[in-house]
């Protein structure tokens, strides 16, 4: 309710519902999260593309709780594939998740031009709203794309696996002045 429009309106006489006036709510800005999951073969290696999925099950909840919108961007073999929003998930779970599939190169250019793109979009619509970049991958990669202009904050989930760690993720982190998560701590 705006009171004083509604007082002006009303101008001495008894109130009624013509006098009323209302104050138009802006929305609260809510964050944005742009999760980036890479599906190439050397996630399916070891279970690194499963745990992937674990931690995003997770990460979705979470935002679901918190109503913040996501969206999710797949990379693997020749290209990369939006999956998911941006919008706030109503109900996330295993049955959503399961059907993405691995297998093939790592097309992290791709995927992260995708994820660039997606979060320019949402800028222009909502520039005051936080955004957020998760990239899920084991570092198996041999390019380096620049970071997204527009993502606030940059997080690299390191899902590499086995006794020889090459560290990618960590030096991508890095470079993009984002920070650095290994899969495997985030479940212990």
């Amino acid at each position: 309710m705006a009171w004083p429009p509604t007082l002006a309106a009303k101008r001495g006489a008894a109130l009624q519902t013509q006098h009323l006036r209302f104050a138009r709510r802006q929305p609260a800005s809510r964050a944005l999260h742009c999760f980036v999951l890479d599906c190439s073969a050397s996630m399916l290696a070891r279970g690194q593309l499963a745990l992937a999925k674990g931690l995003l099950i997770a990460l979705f909840d979470r935002a679901r709780a918190e109503r913040a919108e996501v969206a999710l961007i797949a990379f693997g073999g020749a290209r990369a594939e939006w999956r998911f929003g941006p919008a706030v998930p109503r109900w996330w779970n295993e049955r959503w998740i399961e059907p993405i599939g691995g297998g093939g190169g790592t097309p992290l250019e791709a995927g992260v031009q995708r994820a660039a793109r997606l979060l320019d979009t949402a800028r222009r619509r909502d520039p005051a709203r936080a955004q957020h970049l998760w990239l899920f991958s084991d570092g198996r990669v041999t390019q380096w794309p620049a970071r997204p202009r527009h993502a606030d904050h940059v997080r690299v989930i390191d899902c590499e696996a086995g006794a020889v760690r090459v560290g990618r993720c960590e030096a991508l982190a890095q470079a993009w002045d984002g920070e650095y998560l290994d899969a495997h701590a985030l479940l212990a």
